[in-house]
């Protein structure tokens, strides 16, 4: 992967909160225009604080993110049609009524054209699959279809990257299998994917490199395999290959066809 193709470049950053919890400590790390990376860690690991501050929602203490070599906080409102954020819980960023007007909601308050805002409506709609529900109350949707709204608003804000958080929790065999499908579209369609998990078994065979991270330090990071084969068990992540040859077989999607 070449320099230029750097979309995220994160340094030397740190969070140190008011009680003197340092939750991050010293994160270096570079994300590629249209790599999907997987990021691995234990429950307080810093996952989602380093996916806020990638988003702009969380300032670090010190250390810089740069996102296509500008600095994040020179973004402003700006960020919110670069980068999309899929909260763990997709219900609590459902903002319309039915699946259409949540998906519309981005692309209107970004001012566009309603040329253009239906444009985007129809693309996204029909990328997520969600044409069939486009007049449905969007609270009524399953969870995996909730997520798929989440992504669709993403795409019609035109979002360069999408970063998941948790995406697969609470989420039965159905949910899972949409989850990766949109991981596997948005991968094959050129979009920067980042997915925050500690349930790799689900996802890492889409991923093209893995992340490490335990208590606020980016442990290791590379092809997965290799990450995998390196394990320390004070990390807190399993190796999720077991039957498997490798990190390639370790997909849910496989379980439809069985």
């Amino acid at each position: 992967m070449a320099e230029n193709n750097i979309l995220f470049s994160v340094q030397g950053l740190h969070k140190i909160f008011a009680n003197d919890y340092h939750a991050l400590k010293g994160v270096n790390l570079d994300i590629y225009t249209g790599e999907c990376l997987v990021i691995a860690g234990a429950n307080g690991s810093g996952k989602t604080l380093l996916m806020r501050m990638l988003a702009g929602l969380l300032q670090p203490s010190s250390g810089n993110i740069y996102f296509n070599g500008k600095q994040i906080s020179e973004y402003g409102k700006q960020l919110r049609s670069e980068v999309g954020l899929v909260f763990q819980d997709s219900e609590a960023q459902i903002l319309g009524e039915t699946v259409e007007e949540d998906i519309r909601f981005g692309p209107e308050n970004l001012k566009l054209p309603e040329s253009e805002i239906e444009k985007r409506l129809e693309s996204a709609l029909d990328s997520l699959k969600l044409k069939g529900k486009r007049d449905f109350h969007a609270r009524t949707l399953s969870g995996g279809e909730k997520r798929r709204l989440a992504v669709a608003g993403i795409l019609a804000m035109g979002c360069r990257a999408i970063i998941m958080d948790e995406p697969f929790a609470n989420m039965d065999l159905h949910g899972v299998v949409q989850v990766l499908t949109i991981v596997k579209d948005l991968k094959q369609c050129g979009k920067t994917v980042i997915v925050l998990t500690h349930e790799l078994e689900k996802v890492l065979a889409y991923a093209d490199r893995l992340v490490i991270l335990s208590d606020g330090i980016i442990c290791d990071s590379g092809d997965c395999d290799e990450v995998l084969d390196r394990l320390e068990a004070e990390w807190g992540v399993r190796d999720p290959r077991g039957e498997c040859k490798s990190a390639s077989d370790c997909t849910w999607l496989k379980k439809t066809d069985e």
